[in-house]
C-alpha cells in the first residue's frame, strides 16, 4: 500500500501511523489503570498507567525509528553516496532505483540525471578517443626509434626526480632498484658524482656534456652525456648500453613532474600528485604471526594513472606445505613456489618497488603485518604512509554500509574478471580501481590533501588500526581479516 503513494502521502500516512499508536498506547494504559482502581490506591494506579503510557510511546517511537531508518534516511544515503560517485568518476552504470524506492519521484529524479550525464560522457569520450589513439601511435613510433638507438634515456625534473625512462634505462639500473617514474636519480647514479658533474655542465655553459659518473651501487663507472634542458625542465642522461640490450618496457614517462616540487611535508601534499603503490598479497591463511605469503602483486600509480610496465607480480616460496583450503580460494600450489624466492628475498624486491612511495591496500594491517615481522631478515622498514581502501569507503559511504572489495567494486562500477579475484595482482588492480574512483569523491568533499584525509580515516579506527601510527602493531597484533577482501 505505501509503494502507491507519493513522498509527501507517505509522510502524512508514517506520522498518522505513529500519532495514531501512540494513543492507542497511552488509551491501553489508561484502560488498564481503570481495571485496577478497584484493588489498588487510585495514584498509584494512575502513576502506573502514566509509566506504562511512557514505555509505551518509546518503544512505538523506537519502532517507528527503525521503519523510517530502513525506509527513507539510509536510501537516502545510498542515494546521495550513488550520486556523488557519479559525479566524480565516469561511472556508467545508472542508479539502481530500487535501493530508494521509498524515496519516490527523488529516485527516478536522479537516475535521470546521472542516465543525462554517462550519456555526455559518452559523447565527450568519442572525441576523445579520437585524439588518445594518436598519442597512441606517436607513443608507439617514439618506443620503436629509441629502442633502435643503442643507448638508455632518463629525463630528470629540476627536483632530481625520474620524469622519463626507456627500456634500456630499465634494463641496466633495475639491478640497483626499481626504476620508477617519481623515484630520486640518486638511487641510480652517485648523488657525488652527478652533482659534480651537474655542475661542471652549468660551468661549461654548453647544453650537452660528456662525463663518467659512478652508479649508486659503486659497482660501475658508465659515460654519460649529460643534456641541459632548461630550469624548469631539468636535465637528462644519455649512457650507451650493450648492442645485445633489448628494452625490456616501452618509454614511460610523465611530463608534469618536470614542473612539480615536492612540499616535503606529506600531510600537505595533494592526494592527485602522491606516488602510490597499491598491493595485494595472497598467504596460507589468515594468521599473520603463523602464516606466510605466497604471492605479491603490486602496482605503481603515479600523477593519477597506472605507470605502464610498472607492475610487480611474484610468487614465493612459503617454506613450508600450502593447505588445500589456501590453494581453493587462490590456485597456488606448492609446484609453483617451489623455484620461487622466499620471504626475505620477495619483500626486498616489493620494499625498493614501493620506495617513495604512499601504500595504498584493502584491509592493509592484515597484508603489512607479514612484512613487519620478516622487516629484520629483509633489512629493511616498512614504514610508508597507508591508506586502505576500507577505512576511505567508511569515510565515504558511512560504517553501515559494506566494505569487502567486492562490496566496493559493485558499488563503484569497477569489473573484477573471476579468473583475477584472490589473485594478488588481480586484487591488486581492482583495489588500484577502486581507489582511483574514490579519490575525486574524496576531493568532492573537500579532502584534497593526504593530511585532511588521514585526519577524517583515524575516525573510523574502531574498524582498522591506523598503520600511519607509531608504533607499528607487532606482528601477531591482527590475528584475522576482520573485513574480507
Amino acid at each position: 500500500m505505501f509503494d502507491r503513494l507519493r513522498p509527501r502521502q507517505r509522510t502524512l500516512a508514517f506520522f498518522a501511523l505513529l500519532a495514531l499508536a501512540c494513543i492507542g498506547g497511552v488509551a491501553g494504559a489508561m484502560v488498564l489503570a481503570d481495571s485496577r482502581l478497584d484493588h489498588a490506591d487510585p495514584r498509584s494506579a494512575l502513576i502506573s498507567a502514566g509509566l506504562m503510557a511512557c514505555f509505551g510511546i518509546l518503544g512505538i517511537c523506537a519502532v517507528m525509528w527503525f521503519i523510517f531508518d530502513d525506509m527513507v534516511v539510509r536510501p537516502m544515503e545510498r542515494l546521495a553516496a550513488a550520486m556523488q560517485a557519479h559525479a566524480a568518476t565516469d561511472m556508467r552504470r545508472g542508479i539502481d532505483i530500487e535501493m530508494a524506492r521509498h524515496l519516490g519521484d527523488l529516485a527516478k529524479g536522479a537516475a535521470a540525471l546521472t542516465a543525462r550525464l554517462s550519456a555526455a560522457r559518452e559523447e565527450a569520450d568519442d572525441h576523445l578517443t579520437r585524439y588518445t589513439s594518436k598519442l597512441a601511435a606517436e607513443r608507439e613510433y617514439l618506443t620503436r626509434i629509441l629502442s633502435a638507438i643503442p643507448a638508455a634515456v632518463l629525463m630528470v625534473s629540476p627536483d632530481h626526480r625520474v620524469a622519463l625512462y626507456d627500456g634500456h634505462a630499465a634494463m641496466m639500473l633495475d639491478d640497483q632498484h626499481h626504476l620508477g617514474l617519481g623515484q630520486k636519480v640518486f638511487d641510480y647514479f652517485d648523488e657525488t658524482y652527478l652533482r659534480a658533474a651537474l655542475s661542471n655542465l652549468h660551468a661549461s655553459g654548453h647544453g650537452t656534456l660528456d662525463q663518467q659518473v659512478a652508479t649508486a651501487d659503486g659497482a660501475r663507472l658508465l659515460d654519460v652525456t649529460l643534456h641541459y634542458l632548461g630550469a624548469e625542465q631539468g636535465y637528462m642522461l644519455s649512457f650507451p648500453v650493450p648492442r645485445e640490450t633489448s628494452p625490456a618496457r616501452p618509454v614511460v614517462f610523465d611530463f608534469e613532474m618536470t614542473s612539480r616540487t615536492a612540499t616535503g611535508d606529506i600531510a600537505e601534499m595533494p592526494l592527485r600528485e602522491l606516488t602510490y603503490v597499491v598491493f595485494d598479497t595472497e598467504t596460507t591463511g589468515f594468521l599473520p604471526n603463523k602464516d606466510e605469503v605466497v604471492q605479491i602483486g603490486a602496482l605503481r600509480v603515479v600523477n593519477g594513472q597506472q605507470a605502464p610496465g610498472e607492475v610487480l607480480d611474484i610468487l614465493v616460496n612459503p617454506g613450508r606445505p600450502i593447505p588445500a583450503r589456501s590453494t581453493a580460494v587462490h590456485r597456488i600450489t606448492d609446484q609453483m613456489v617451489k623455484d620461487a624466492p622466499a620471504m626475505p628475498e620477495a619483500g626486498r624486491k616489493f620494499h625498493s618497488f614501493a620506495r617513495d612511495a604512499v601504500l595504498v591496500a584493502h584491509n592493509a594491517p592484515f597484508d603489512l603485518a607479514f612484512f613487519h615481522r620478516y622487516s629484520a631478515q629483509i633489512g629493511a622498514k616498512f614504514d610508508h604512509p597507508v591508506l586502505d581502501t576500507v577505512l576511505i569507503s567508511a569515510v565515504l559511504f558511512g560504517v553501515t554500509e559494506g566494505h569487502t572489495l567486492d562490496e566496493l567494486a559493485a558499488r563503484l562500477d569497477v569489473k573484477i574478471l573471476d579468473e583475477h579475484r584472490h589473485t594478488a595482482l588481480g586484487d591488486a588492480i581492482a583495489t588500484r580501481d577502486v581507489f582511483l574512483r574514490m579519490v575525486p569523491m574524496l576531493e568532492a568533499r573537500g579532502l584534497t590533501t593526504f593530511g585532511a584525509l588521514l585526519n577524517e580515516i583515524r575516525k573510523h579506527k574502531r574498524l582498522l588500526p591506523d598503520m600511519n601510527e607509531t608504533p607499528k602493531p607487532a606482528a601477531g597484533a591482527v590475528k584475522v581479516r576482520p573485513v574480507s577482501g
